[in-house]
C-alpha cells in the first residue's frame, strides 16, 4: 500500500497510509494533490521564486465544507498546516514543508450589493477581481497597489493602499467575517457577533483560523481619477522630500501618495540619459473628482525640476494595475520595513544614498505617505496596533539572479538598520523578510495590542495550528 512521507507538529518524520488519504480525499469537493500528482508543481510555488517547500498535501477547496474537513484531517493526523490565499506574501507562508497546504485559490466569488455598498469576497479573490467586480458599479474598496495579491492575506495584515488615507486600511471597511476555527468550527464575526476575534483578524494575521469570507464597505470612487506621476533625478530628492512634508500636512485625505527611490525607468517621456539612473517616482491618485485633483495636486507638479510628469487622467481599474509589471512571479524577493516618525535631512541624505548602492536595479525604497483616516483609528480599535506613524519605509529586495542572493538581502538589511534611529522598531507585517525574522518584532509592532493578542490566540489556537504566519504564540 502507498505511503506518503509527513513531517508532524512536532518535527517528527513519519507516513500516511493509502487508506487514511482516501477516506480525506472521497467527501471533497475539491482536490488533493501529493508529490508526483498532475499539478502539483504548480500549486506549490508561490509568487516569490525564492520559496522552494514541499508540501505532503496540498488541498484545493471547492467551499467552506473542504476547509472543515481539512482542518480536522490535519489536526487527527497532528499535520502543520499552510494556508494559501493568493500566495503573493513574500515571505512564502502559503506553503509548507511536509505539512498541509489548505488552498483557497478555487474559492475566488465576489459578489457586490451596489445598493447596501457591500461586497462579498471568497478568500481565494484577488485584488484585481475585487476591482473589476466593484468598479462596474462606480464603487471601490480599500486595497493594495498589485493586482495579483490576495485579498485574504492583505486585509489579515491590515491593508496598505491607494485609499488608505481617504477610507483607512483594507481592515478598517472590513465588516464582517467567517472563519473557520481550529477545531473545525465556522463562525460569523463582526461588531456584534465573536465581536473579540473580529477584532484580531483586523491586522492580527493568519493566527486564529481560516478566514474564509469577508464583507467589506464599499465606498464610490471611479471610474477615472486623477494619477500624479513626476520622475525626479537623485540630485533633486532632498528637495522635493522636503517639500512633501510640508504639503502633506495641507493637502486632502484623498491623496495617498508612494515616494519611490529606485532606478529611472524607460518610459516614453522620460530622455535616454536618465534610464537606468537612481532617481525618485512620486506617484500616487487623488480618491476624488479629476478636476479637483488636477488643481489640488497642481503645486506638486510646479515644484522643482522633474525628469518628466507623466500625471494625468486614468481610469481606477489601471491605477491598480500601475505596479504590476514590476512585481512578476518567479522573481526573487526580499522585503522589510520600518515605521519612521521623522524624517529630518541626514535620513534622506541616507536614503539617496544606500539607493544608489542597490546591487539590483529592480529594487526599490519606497515611502509611503500615511495619516489621514487610517491615522484617525485608534490603536486599541483593531489589532493592527499604532498608526501614528507618518512614514512607512519599505525596502524591497527585487531580483532575478540567484547567485546574488546574499548582496540583495544584505543591501535590504543595511537599509533598515541605517534607518532605524528614526524608528520606533514597529513595522508593517505584510512586509516581513523571513517568518524567522519577523517573531522578534512582533511585539514592537502591535505594540499594548500584544498580549490581547496572545490571550485570543489561547482562546481560539491554543494548539498553535495556525503557526505559519508571523506567529503569535499561545504562550
Amino acid at each position: 500500500m502507498e505511503t506518503i512521507d509527513i513531517i508532524t507538529l512536532d518535527d517528527s518524520s513519519t507516513s500516511l497510509d493509502e487508506a487514511a488519504l482516501i477516506a480525506f480525499k472521497q467527501p471533497l469537493d475539491g482536490t488533493v494533490l501529493i508529490p508526483g500528482d498532475e499539478g502539483y508543481d504548480v500549486a506549490r510555488r508561490v509568487w516569490n521564486g525564492m520559496i522552494d517547500r514541499r508540501p505532503a498535501l496540498i488541498a484545493r477547496c471547492a467551499g467552506v465544507d473542504d476547509v472543515i474537513a481539512s482542518i480536522r484531517f490535519a489536526q487527527a493526523h497532528h499535520l502543520p498546516v499552510a494556508v494559501r490565499g493568493g500566495g503573493h506574501n513574500v515571505a512564502g507562508s502559503a506553503v509548507c514543508d511536509g505539512g498541509l497546504v489548505i488552498d483557497l485559490a478555487p474559492m475566488h466569488a465576489v459578489t457586490v450589493d451596489p445598493e447596501a455598498r457591500r461586497v462579498s469576497v471568497q478568500a481565494g479573490a484577488t485584488l484585481g477581481a475585487v476591482d473589476q467586480a466593484t468598479q462596474a458599479f462606480g464603487l471601490a474598496v480599500p486595497l493594495g497597489v498589485v493586482t495579483e495579491t490576495g485579498v485574504a492575506g492583505l486585509t489579515l495584515g491590515g491593508g496598505l493602499g491607494w485609499l488608505r488615507r481617504k477610507h483607512g486600511l483594507s481592515c478598517d471597511a472590513l465588516r464582517a467575517v467567517d472563519v473557520v476555527t481550529a477545531d473545525g468550527r465556522l463562525l460569523h464575526a463582526s461588531e456584534t457577533e465573536h465581536a473579540d476575534l473580529f477584532w484580531a483578524v483586523r491586522g492580527g494575521g493568519g493566527n486564529f483560523g481560516i478566514v474564509t469570507r469577508f464583507e467589506y464597505e464599499l465606498y464610490a470612487l471611479g471610474p477615472d481619477v486623477f494619477m500624479l506621476t513626476l520622475i525626479y533625478p537623485a540630485s533633486e530628492v532632498p528637495d522635493v522630500l522636503r517639500f512633501m512634508q510640508r504639503y502633506m500636512q495641507q493637502v486632502p485625505d484623498e491623496f495617498s501618495p508612494i515616494g519611490v527611490l529606485g532606478r529611472v525607468p524607460p518610459l516614453d517621456g522620460v530622455a535616454e540619459a536618465y534610464h537606468g539612473t537612481p532617481g525618485l517616482i512620486l506617484v500616487g491618485p487623488y480618491a476624488g473628482p479629476v478636476d479637483e485633483g488636477a488643481w489640488m495636486l497642481a503645486p506638486l507638479r510646479a515644484f522643482g525640476t522633474p525628469i518628466a510628469d507623466l500625471s494625468g487622467t486614468m481610469p481606477f481599474v489601471e491605477v491598480q494595475r500601475f505596479f504590476d509589471e514590476d512585481y512578476p512571479s518567479g522573481a526573487r524577493y526580499y522585503w522589510k520595513s520600518l515605521n519612521l516618525y521623522d524624517l529630518p535631512e541626514e535620513a534622506v541624505a541616507r536614503l539617496v544614498a544606500l539607493n544608489a548602492e542597490a546591487p539590483s536595479a529592480h529594487s526599490t525604497i519606497d515611502l509611503w505617505f500615511q495619516g489621514g483616516a487610517m491615522g484617525r483609528v485608534a490603536a486599541e480599535e483593531t489589532a493592527f496596533g499604532s498608526r501614528a506613524a507618518p512614514y512607512l519605509l519599505g525596502v524591497e529586495g527585487n531580483w532575478q539572479d540567484p547567485t546574488t542572493d546574499e548582496a540583495n538581502i544584505a543591501w535590504v538589511r543595511r537599509c533598515i538598520d541605517a534607518l532605524q534611529p528614526y524608528s520606533d522598531g514597529g513595522m508593517y507585517l505584510n512586509f516581513p523578510g523571513f517568518l524567522e525574522e519577523g517573531e522578534g518584532l512582533l511585539h514592537a509592532s502591535y505594540g499594548p495590542n500584544y498580549e490581547r493578542l496572545v490571550a485570543l490566540k489561547r482562546t481560539y489556537d491554543p494548539a498553535n495550528v495556525f503557526r505559519t504566519h508571523q506567529n503569535i504564540k499561545p504562550g
